[in-house]
């Protein structure tokens, strides 16, 4: 063993670093997917002061996604490359100036312009979380770590300042020998923005035909980046995504589940503003406190699941998922009435405690068999599938609402119907999960 592994062995098992490390690691996750939702609220009100039309507002929230979604997997492997604690101070004061630029932004192009170097500081920030996990936690450890994960990226619950630990961060000067895969960037980035940015205007354009050749084209990149990176397997040139990677037991069913269960979770987010603000005619605050019994049940499911007996853990992925299924239908039958009732908010409360008992262990069981060399790729992986999930499963559960919903009286009927259409999706999710290996 090399002196280069010896140190990174002592790093990943230091016991004075996993409390502290956490509280830096993970405010950076909140801000990111906390500034998704916060643009999503705000676009009545950022429309009428920056009189933006509709397909700018669709960029002040797509582009921020956009860009995110497109750089992860190289945010990850500059990481790599680099040294994580590096960019991820890079990404958070790329972050951070952006977001004061967009506080200050006089026009609608201008705030668009910024909210792309929000996404890239995301990219840049987000990716280098996992690694950190994976690199620096080990059993018991990193699972209760990914749970403190998983809980923040889906309930938004950490509060703190993120740079507050800069001078107790652990020496990290990325892993030598490994290069940037320039050909793996650039196509991998063409297929995901070729497939996202039709996604996210596609709707509020009437699906003109460029939608469809650029989703066309991300298919043929797609293909162009398969190829790119089995070549440079076969030349050992450092590909983004190494073959060895997906042969890691459990990581693609693992990535599979994730996409679809926030595919889930993007369209309630969605459903449930559109249906609350413009089918009901509540205040934007009444939209964002519809949802919160789901992020009062996740906390303590996502955070405690590691108490119960561990030959259970496995088995509560699928029937966390199948409760979050059932949890929708309820919702469906719910919001019939027409109005805000208690079978609605019990649904949202019982689709968070579902989502926590299958979320935290998902995460954990599709990276237990990833090898620490591969942890960057692997959070580039996840985090990419994490965020395409969530931008398809708005495209799609949206599409279905807003193709129902013509005037205030479609509104009920519309979400039953797209209630009931996220209800399956997060039953293929347990069916997915199925695939899911033991633990080590």
């Amino acid at each position: 063993m090399t002196q280069t592994s010896l140190k990174r062995s002592s790093v990943a098992t230091a016991p004075s670093q996993p409390a502290w490390l956490l509280l830096i690691l993970l405010p950076g996750v909140f801000i990111a997917i906390l500034d998704v939702a916060i643009a999503n609220v705000a676009v009545p009100g950022i429309g009428a002061e920056l009189h933006a039309s509709g397909a700018e507002l669709q960029l002040v929230v797509g582009g921020y996604i956009i860009a995110y979604a497109v750089l992860l997997i190289t945010g990850a492997r500059l990481g790599d490359l680099s040294g994580r604690w590096r960019m991820f101070l890079t990404g958070v004061a790329a972050f951070t100036l952006a977001s004061l630029a967009c506080g200050l932004a006089w026009s609608a192009a201008t705030l668009i312009c910024f909210r792309l170097v929000q996404g890239v500081g995301a990219a840049l920030m987000v990716p280098q979380v996992i690694s950190l996990i994976q690199l620096h936690f080990s059993g018991e450890a990193r699972a209760r770590a990914l749970g403190w994960y998983a809980a923040v990226i889906a309930a938004g619950a950490i509060v703190g300042q993120v740079v507050g630990g800069v001078r107790m961060l652990p020496r990290d000067d990325g892993q030598p020998g490994r290069k940037l895969d320039p050909p793996g960037v650039l196509s991998l980035s063409l297929a995901v923005f070729a497939l996202v940015l039709p996604l996210v205007l596609g709707h509020e354009l009437g699906w003109p035909l460029w939608t469809w050749l650029s989703l066309a084209g991300s298919g043929v990149m797609a293909v162009v980046f398969v190829l790119l990176e089995r070549r440079a397997t076969r030349r050992d040139l450092s590909p983004l995504i190494h073959g060895r990677l997906l042969r890691s037991p459990g990581l693609v069913a693992g990535a599979l589940a994730v996409f679809v269960a926030l595919g889930n979770y993007g369209g309630i987010l969605f459903l449930l503003t559109v249906h609350v603000q413009s089918g009901l005619g509540y205040r934007p605050l009444i939209a964002g406190l519809v949802f919160l019994p789901s992020a009062i049940a996740f906390a303590p499911t996502s955070l405690n699941w590691r108490r119960l007996p561990e030959r259970w853990h496995r088995r509560m992925i699928p029937a966390g998922l199948m409760v979050s299924s059932l949890a929708l239908v309820g919702l469906a039958l719910s919001v019939r009435s027409g109005g805000i009732n208690i079978g609605m908010e019990l649904s949202i409360g019982l689709f968070g405690a579902g989502m926590g008992f299958a979320f935290s262990p998902l995460f954990a069981f599709a990276l237990a068999h990833v090898p620490p060399a591969n942890a960057a790729d692997a959070s580039g992986v996840l985090t990419t599938v994490n965020q395409l999930g969530q931008v398809i499963g708005i495209a799609t559960y949206g599409t279905v609402f807003l193709s129902l919903f013509h005037t205030r009286a479609d509104s009920p009927h519309a979400a039953m119907i797209t209630a009931l259409a996220m209800a399956i999706g997060a039953a293929l999710a347990a069916a997915i999960s199925l695939a899911l290996p033991p633990n080590k």
